[in-house]
């Protein structure tokens, strides 16, 4: 089994190393000062305060690595159409694509049944770049759950988690799910195949459509933003908008707004991936977070009025800060 981890920062590093160290066929895809370290010294990971250094096999030019039998994207969501034309040396006739990207994904829509089969997302794949371009029966979701940084060039730092749960569009357990739930489980990292990844992939969103912006425009860590009484409410107003369009596409939440909010606070002092991306003069991933969620209010026929005026806030703080376009 050949593995490709294309965009082997944080998330794709702490995963690359921990295949590797398993002796899985895995290879990496990286650029500028991180791809460098890596080849000269190798891909060090720290985890639980220990520090071990893998050999990896990471190149630039993913025509040097060949077709892959998966290839995990772990990109921050803006970037992926750009890349798609780059990735084709990777795909064979049964290569499968692994999204493992934040967000509302660009193949929602497939395979989920009903009046909306088949719907394309303009904010998560304007042009229908990567519908056209990898094809939406290649692809295998995945939600990404650990939180990892590169802490230099070379080097990325484990934080927490080490789930990484994987499913269908269709919801079946298929082989080629299993086969890679086999792969990550052997490697130390969880790996279930869930029938239902939407319902997981909206509970992530909760989070992650109102904290980010909201700690973007306000440089608020969770703990602060979750627990002040007026981003509180921005934040509820917002995942409730977000609940009425997931329950209308038939998903289904385990927990209600305030738990999900009260596990925002009991993060603590944590910045945010968009906070953090503001500060140090990165693209913010508004598109995939909040644009997405809007769009697909649109699509459902659902008002979104908090939603609307937090990304039109968050996109002119990010166009101001040359971080949007």
């Amino acid at each position: 089994m050949k593995i490709c981890v294309f965009g082997a920062g944080a998330i794709g590093g702490y995963m690359g190393a921990k295949l590797a160290q398993a002796g899985a066929n895995v290879s990496l895809v990286a650029r500028g000062p991180h791809l460098e370290a890596m080849r000269e010294n190798g891909l060090r990971l720290i985890e639980e305060g220990e520090e071990t250094t893998v050999e990896v096999t990471a190149s630039e030019d993913p025509a040097e690595l060949g077709p892959q039998d998966y290839v995990i994207v772990t990109l921050k969501a803006h970037s992926v159409p750009g890349v798609v034309d780059r990735m084709q040396p990777l795909i064979g006739p049964e290569t499968t694509i692994v999204s493992g990207v934040n967000g509302v994904p660009w193949w929602y829509f497939h395979k989920i049944g009903g009046a909306h089969e088949g719907t394309r997302l303009e904010s998560v794949d304007p042009g229908n770049k990567q519908w056209d371009g990898f094809g939406p029966d290649r692809v295998l979701g995945c939600v990404v759950y650990p939180a990892a940084e590169v802490i230099e060039p070379g080097v990325v730092k484990h934080v927490e988690g080490n789930r990484f749960s994987l499913g269908e569009p269709d919801g079946s357990k298929s082989e080629r799910a299993q086969a890679l739930s086999k792969a990550l489980t052997a490697a130390g990292l969880k790996a279930p195949v869930r029938p239902k990844l939407r319902d997981e992939i909206w509970v992530k969103l909760w989070g992650n459509l109102s904290f980010n912006p909201i700690s973007a425009l306000t440089h608020a860590t969770l703990d602060v933003l979750c627990t002040d009484e007026g981003t509180r409410q921005v934040a509820r107003g917002m995942m409730l908008e977000a609940q009425e369009i997931a329950e209308k596409l038939g998903v289904k939440f385990p927990i209600d707004v305030d738990r999900r909010i009260q596990g925002g606070a009991d993060v603590g002092a944590h910045r945010t991936s968009m906070l953090q991306d503001l500060d140090q003069g990165r693209p913010m991933e508004i598109d995939a977070l909040v644009g997405s969620v809007q769009e697909l209010g649109r699509v459902t026929g659902t008002p979104t009025p908090t939603i609307d005026t937090v990304l039109a806030l968050v996109k002119l703080r990010a166009r101001v800060a040359g971080l949007y376009s």
